[in-house]
């Protein structure tokens, strides 16, 4: 047994985290304040504003799509300045008042850019995190996103209720020029890439996606599915309900509960196998849901939230190492850009197909119907990648204990 562990906690590691942390808090910042600006500058319909919210989702997924196959070939650390350049610029096109068609571009490809940055630092952090750490480690990553989620809307909110909209977007120019500042001290170490993977021509799947990562992004695609129930409807239950009060402090505690489960739940994937993790995160994902569906009292609804985010917060992570850990070094870019196009769908989408059968069912049991697909995709898991997992995990300890 080795007792010296690889450091994890790298000057480059930290250093990607916080870009990536202050990508997703500019996300979330914009996300809680661009409808209402939608409508107060350009007068936007209720739909209008919601189309100006979620068309950001779309150009993350175009980015996504076609970094992936250039990712290596740019370079690692080349296209996460490119990224990160031009999602500064692009956030600079906020202060342009040009009417809501050019708002509408100006999300689009501020979306892109996003896309861009972030699979960028996706990729480099699965690279230089030690192969032996690399469940705890991206565990670790992506509570820089679980961080942005409940720091970016409450900090948009309070500017919203006390400065101008101009203030805000200066703001968050000066966030993008403080990433793209930051990164420049990270160091990405060379890859070495095969040549035949470099001589790739012509359109093909596996040059906008990894193959091998299609199984277990699935698994993400329905999780984020079930998750993005709770992201879009939450309020309006509350409303439902009488919980508004409560529903203010819900991602707070949801993120609170996947800071904590953080330093477990990675170590855990690494020295047991993903197995460990995933299927009592889909029970206690489905348990939550439930949970929630049923709720009365803001007690309950806060241990729903808690609940969730143990599940969802920790399937997020798992699938996303699990992605990096069935391709090589060489196709990691397109594995990461296949794992957030595939969790993008799943929020982006979700909302809208689940809003078509809200009218039917209402809150509280469509809450009950994404705990039982919550729980039901054990078994999917189980025959996509579970069995293998298994297998892999068995011949891993028995190898260790030779």
């Amino acid at each position: 047994m080795n007792l010296t562990r690889p450091k994890l906690w790298t000057k480059d590691f930290i250093i990607v985290f916080s870009v990536n942390f202050f990508l997703t808090f500019v996300f979330y910042l914009l996300v809680v304040m661009i409808a209402v600006y939608a409508v107060e500058v350009y007068h936007a319909s209720a739909s209008q504003a919601g189309l100006v919210t979620g068309i950001f989702i779309i150009g993350a997924l175009i980015g996504r799509l076609f970094i992936g196959r250039l990712i290596d070939t740019i370079g690692r650390k080349r296209m996460l300045y490119i990224g990160l350049g031009f999602f500064t610029l692009t956030t600079c096109l906020y202060f342009a008042e040009l009417g809501l068609p050019f708002l509408l571009f100006t999300r689009l490809i501020h979306g892109i850019a996003l896309g861009i940055a972030s699979t960028a630092t996706g990729t480099i952090v699965a690279q230089i995190i030690p192969p032996a750490r690399r469940g705890e480690g991206i565990g670790y990553y992506s509570m820089s996103s679980t961080l942005a989620t409940a720091v970016g809307p409450f900090i948009g909110l309070f500017l919203s209720q006390h400065t101008s909209f101009q203030i805000i977007f200066s703001f968050c120019v000066a966030t993008g020029i403080l990433s793209l500042i930051t990164a420049l001290f990270l160091y990405v170490p060379p890859l070495k890439v095969p040549t035949e993977s470099s001589a790739q021509t012509g359109f093909k799947l596996s040059s906008f996606v990894e193959p091998k990562a299609l199984p277990i992004a699935f698994i993400t695609l329905i999780g984020a599915f079930c998750y993005s129930s709770v992201l879009s409807f939450i309020n309006f239950y509350a409303i439902e309900i009488g919980l508004v009060n409560a529903a203010s402090f819900f991602f707070i505690v949801y993120a609170a509960a996947v800071l904590v489960s953080r330093p477990f739940t990675g170590p855990i994937m690494d020295t047991r196998g993903a197995n460990f993790v995933m299927y009592p995160a889909f029970i206690i994902l489905g348990a939550g849901m439930v949970l929630l569906s049923s709720a009365s009292h803001g007690v309950t609804f806060l241990i729903a939230g808690a609940l969730i985010g143990l599940g969802f917060g920790n399937i997020q992570s798992i699938t996303q190492a699990i992605a990096v850990k069935l391709t090589p070094p060489h196709r990691m870019g397109l594995a990461t850009s296949t794992f957030f196009i595939f969790l993008d769908a799943g929020l982006g989408f979700g909302p809208y197909l689940l809003g078509l059968i809200i009218p039917l069912t209402g809150y509280s049991t469509l809450y009950i119907i994404m705990g039982i697909m919550a729980v039901g995709t054990t078994v999917l898991y189980y025959f996509l990648h579970g069995k293998k997992e298994k297998a892999e995990t068995a011949s891993m300890n028995a190898s260790g204990s030779v």
